[in-house]
């Protein structure tokens, strides 16, 4: 954790920069210049450690610069690491971090400054309230990777079926106007407002009665996992569906691709 950040390059570990704007309000910034936002292990593991020592009535999440978070960081991720190794590394890592974030017992927001995909996006949906910058793009890119993703983090996308198939199906960005329609985000606001926007709302929500808020939280938290309860087999069965996937010669070869810059070869296998 640091409160400044020099100026890294492409190879440096990405940090998470905090600071204290207001009474009562913690913003939390991703640092990752070099590589527009992604969540490095550096990264995810401040979130799982600074979050259960953070006691702020309300937190912000942001990005540094004009990108929030381009997701996962799998440029460098080495071939000697697929099949089981793949999901250890990816997926253990981002789940601590985004548990670490649901668990956070006040409000919180996420500031999307600049574009947000992927693990980037999953993590702002990991957000009790989003605000985006007018202009920028959302969206969830698995079918270009080769990926299956995890029930647990799709059925955050409270979109509705059409447009939830949309997101991950097609894989195509979407600009934050349209995912205010959907519902993707609360609201969208100019760019060069953003952050004084969100520090306001940020202040009012610290300033309601704290039992209410850490109640009120945990209640709506409840009901939005126990609508989307699945049963143990059929869990199973996506879990299994989701390794496979991780073990597979297309995901081996969209991580491939996306290093390279290069379209994928697809096999389906």
């Amino acid at each position: 954790m640091s409160s400044s950040s020099p100026e890294p390059d492409a190879g440096s570990p990405g940090q998470l920069l905090l600071d204290q704007p207001a009474p009562g309000v913690a913003r939390l910034t991703i640092s990752n210049p070099g590589k527009r936002g992604a969540l490095d292990h550096a990264i995810l593991g401040e979130f799982a450690r600074v979050l259960p020592e953070l006691d702020a009535r309300c937190l912000i999440i942001t990005g540094e610069g004009r990108t929030f978070s381009a997701g996962y960081d799998i440029a460098d991720l080495p071939d000697s690491v697929f099949a089981d190794a793949a999901e250890r590394l990816i997926a253990h890592p981002f789940a601590a971090a985004i548990e670490a974030i649901e668990a956070y017992p006040y409000p919180t927001v996420a500031a999307l400054n600049g574009h947000t995909i992927g693990g980037g996006l999953e993590l702002a949906i990991s957000c009790d309230l989003r605000v985006a910058a007018n202009g920028i793009k959302l969206g969830m890119p698995p079918g270009k990777l080769g990926l299956v993703y995890s029930h647990t983090g799709l059925r955050k996308f409270i979109v509705g079926a059409a447009r939830t198939r949309d997101l991950f199906l097609t894989s195509r960005r979407i600009d934050a106007a349209r995912a205010e329609q959907w519902g993707l985000v609360n609201e969208v606001v100019a760019e060069d407002e953003l952050a004084a926007h969100v520090l306001k709302l940020a202040e009012e929500i610290a300033s309601n009665a704290p039992i209410a808020q850490i109640g009120n939280k945990q209640v709506i938290e409840a009901v939005l996992v126990a609508r989307a309860a699945l049963p143990a087999e059929l869990e199973r069965e996506l879990i299994e569906l989701r390794l496979a996937a991780f073990a597979s010669e297309d995901f081996r070869e969209g991580v491939s691709a996306f290093a390279q810059k290069r379209a994928p070869d697809w096999k389906g296998r």
